[in-house]
């Protein structure tokens, strides 16, 4: 067995310490480069337009634009003050029919939903006209409302959204949304301004929220209090998603190489060669004012700031459920 012999400190006159790694996103080639920023801007307008769509569906389960509690609770636990037609009608499908036409559908189902009374008084007619094109046998998850034994059953209490569906999403934005936050994870490994402890942070946090918003519907399902962290999730995973795209899009084509890990290496040791004082002190001055400017300066303290919130948000939120 040949004798322990201890690592080298220099290689070619080059520091062993000083070898990265991981190749640093700003030095990834070209292709690369690009690869990673078309994957990360489609992500973004895939992410925008997710956010478009809740605001279009749950958003309007109130009646009302925008993101509320009230929505979260209609949602998953259901407005059982009414019934799920009652409810559709006067939230997310108010737009797709007249006041009139609501009206009469609403005064048919509290009448008692009689199926003669679907043909006499013109509530079918109006199903047919306004809702069908959509909600026909074709629809996949969406109700058919072609049959009258659909309709009938909508107009039952609402209790929000039922068990078989919330398997269905669940299932579907794990397994979807994992693989989107993994290589969002992956490209935001590379980066070089963000210490490990807080990449370690960033990187674990969409999977942390992802499951803590799946597990908040089935218990909003259960109890309406827990609608707000719905919300608090979904702003935790949208928080880390957009701080690993900025820095990571800064890093590949904004990055200097006098901002390595925040030292200044190149910097230094021009400085170090510097032998006016004068001079040396300006210099010094002009570096720190230009790193407190740096996009990927301004990105780290907000994300620092932003951290200690979202750790309040959500020992509030504890207390909440506690009480």
């Amino acid at each position: 067995m040949p004798p322990y012999v201890s690592p080298p400190e220099e290689i070619d006159d080059i520091p062993v310490k000083a070898i990265p790694k991981y190749i640093p996103l700003k030095d990834h080639d070209t292709p690369v480069k690009v690869l990673f920023t078309g994957y990360l801007c489609t992500v973004a307008v895939g992410y925008l337009f997710a956010i478009i769509q809740i605001l279009f569906t749950h958003g309007m389960a109130d009646g009302k634009f925008g993101l509320s509690v009230d929505d979260i609770v209609y949602s998953y636990y259901g407005n059982r003050s009414g019934t799920v037609l009652e409810t559709k009608l006067n939230g997310s499908m108010k737009d797709n029919a007249t006041e009139q036409e609501r009206f009469d559908i609403i005064q048919w189902v509290r009448d008692g939903a009689d199926k003669d009374d679907y043909i006499d008084n013109g509530i079918q007619k109006v199903v047919e006209n306004k809702c069908v094109m959509c909600h026909n046998k074709d629809a996949g998850g969406l109700p058919d409302l072609s049959k009258f034994d659909t309709v009938k059953a909508l107009s039952a209490q609402d209790t929000g959204a039922t068990f078989a569906s919330l398997t269905r999403i669940s299932h579907i934005h794990l397994f979807g949304i994992s693989f989107i936050f993994m290589f969002v994870g992956i490209i935001f490994s590379f980066a070089e301004t963000t210490k490990t402890r807080l990449k370690c942070i960033a990187i674990g946090m969409p999977y942390v929220f992802l499951i803590a918003d799946i597990l908040s519907w089935w218990l909003t399902k259960i109890h309406p209090m827990f609608a707000m962290l719905v919300i608090l999730a979904g702003m935790g995973m949208g928080a880390s998603f957009v701080y690993m795209w900025v820095v990571s899009l800064l890093e590949m084509w904004l990055y200097k190489p006098v901002f390595v890990s925040g030292l200044g290496i190149h910097y230094l040791q021009w400085r170090d060669n510097v032998k006016s004082e004068i001079i040396g002190k300006i210099a010094d001055y002009l570096f720190k004012l230009v790193r407190k400017i740096h996009p990927i300066y301004i990105a780290k303290k907000s994300w620092e700031i932003a951290l200690p919130l979202l750790k309040k948000l959500w020992d509030f939120l504890l207390s909440k459920i506690k009480k």
